[in-house]
């Protein structure tokens, strides 16, 4: 009820903010064609104005101000947030365990899985990005910003990764891949010495839940009026030249995620199980639906663990770990939205991407998938988190963001219902190559009609 409250509000806060918005614009326009510039400049720097940028020290910035307080907030979150969730997700695997076998199967399937992903994700990200789809009709205007990356050898990468001051990488939002390297580390270390650090791990666990507290405070309350005043100052500073290229975004996304769910997947089920992926489609549906109208892989668990056992014939020891696994760290949907996400927004804010910035998009949408947390908004929280660590961070880049933010739920859904798909279709083929699939199961139901009707003797 609650996950749908926050829908309806973001829903009811889009059509706001698109309706003020452009009620700004025809009133820009309006009052310069009619040469009162000046009200116009009024306005602007009651409302809208930049109060950091030069020239606008009398500026009040009204919704400048909203929408940067919310940008703050989650930078206060985004390290110890991802921080903690990839701690967690190490130590859940080692929780989970229940033979190192089966343990290494299922992350060797989890990896082939996303790798599959990312792949498409990045031919269709890359493709709209270098055929210009997300361009914007003005972008000449806007003065190209390359990432810090494009100064220093790119080896400069791995290095920076291995930060060497514990409390400048922890306070600085601008390295997030050495933060993940060190959690990585950390994680690690905390499974070998586990019987010892009972008290770390429960300051981590306290931190992840104040953390998630914080994050669910500011997404779902306070988020709505931050998205209204995001999309408003957008509109009336720059106009409807962001709308066109977002739809791009929101159309090629959804059609790349339904590709991966409706042809990707049942190809992975055939040629890796030789089972149907017809009936895998069907008996798997309720599992999918109910993951798209949630928008929860969490809330989903429980019916895709019983679909899981009960109608594809998966064991109970597989699916008991596998499925709550898959769940925890295996993020196909979400990884291509992240990349095609990352793209248009560094399209959008002049920003040039070529093998090595690509790369490093690769490394944090993957390394972020598998530790994204299922709260409301997780999705463009773990965006804001690969931006920053891109350096994709002028005002063009945050405007293309709020509206990813805005428009994005519907895309969601989508990477959500991918998602759950994805942890039926691990199950099923690790449990298929440890001869663990009940296969009667898996086609009851489906008999009479694989079963030709016998003809009738006259």
């Amino acid at each position: 009820m609650a996950k749908n409250h926050f829908t309806r509000k973001i829903l009811i806060t889009l059509a706001l903010g698109l309706i003020v918005g452009i009620g700004f614009i025809f009133l820009r326009e309006y009052l310069i064609s009619t040469n009162h510039q000046a009200l116009w400049t009024s306005i602007d720097k009651l409302l809208f104005a930049d109060i950091s940028a030069p020239g606008n020290k009398n500026a009040v910035g009204i919704f400048y101000i909203v929408s940067q307080i919310f940008m703050r907030l989650l930078q206060i979150v985004l390290v110890p947030l991802i921080f903690t969730s990839i701690i967690k997700a190490i130590d859940h695997i080692r929780e989970s365990s229940l033979l190192n076998k089966l343990a290494t199967k299922g992350i060797k399937n989890f990896v082939l899985l996303l790798t599959v992903a990312v792949i498409l994700g990045t031919t269709v990200g890359y493709f709209g990005y270098s055929m210009g789809w997300f361009q914007l009709s003005n972008l000449e205007s806007i003065e190209l910003a390359q990432t810090t990356v494009n100064d220093n050898n790119p080896l400069m990468i791995v290095l920076n990764a291995f930060n060497n001051n514990f409390v400048s990488m922890l306070s600085n939002n601008g390295n997030i891949i050495a933060v993940v390297v060190f959690a990585l580390i950390v994680g690690v270390v905390m499974q070998s010495v586990r019987d010892q650090i009972d008290i770390l791990r429960k300051f981590i666990n306290e931190v992840y839940i104040i953390t998630m507290k914080l994050l669910e405070v500011v997404i779902v309350k306070f988020g709505p009026f931050a998205i209204f005043a995001l999309l408003v100052r957008t509109l009336a500073s720059y106009g409807t030249n962001y709308l066109q290229p977002a739809m791009v975004y929101m159309v090629l996304t959804s059609l790349t995620l339904l590709v991966l769910m409706f042809v990707v997947f049942p190809l992975i089920v055939l040629v890796r199980t030789g089972l149907s992926p017809v009936i895998f489609l069907k008996k798997m549906y309720k599992v999918i639906a109910f993951g798209f109208s949630t928008s929860s892989s969490a809330a989903t668990l429980p019916l895709t663990q019983e679909t899981v056992m009960h109608d594809l014939g998966v064991d109970e020891a597989i699916a008991s770990f596998i499925v709550p696994l898959a769940s925890a760290i295996n993020m196909t949907g979400t990884a291509i939205m992240q990349i095609v996400a990352t793209l248009f927004i560094a399209s959008v804010g002049g920003y040039e991407v070529g093998l090595v910035q690509m790369i490093s998009i690769i490394a944090l949408v993957v390394i972020g998938s598998i530790s994204t947390p299922a709260a409301p908004g997780a999705g463009a929280v773990l965006l804001f988190t690969i931006i920053s660590g891109m350096g994709y961070v002028n005002p063009e880049a945050l405007a293309a963001y709020s509206f990813i933010f805005a428009i994005n739920r519907p895309v969601e859904m989508l990477v959500t219902a991918a998602n759950v798909m994805d942890d039926g279709v691990s199950a099923l083929c690790v449990a298929h190559e440890l001869d663990m699939v009940d296969e009667t199961l898996f086609h009851k139901g489906w008999e009479a009609q694989a079963t030709p009707t016998p003809s009738i003797e006259s």
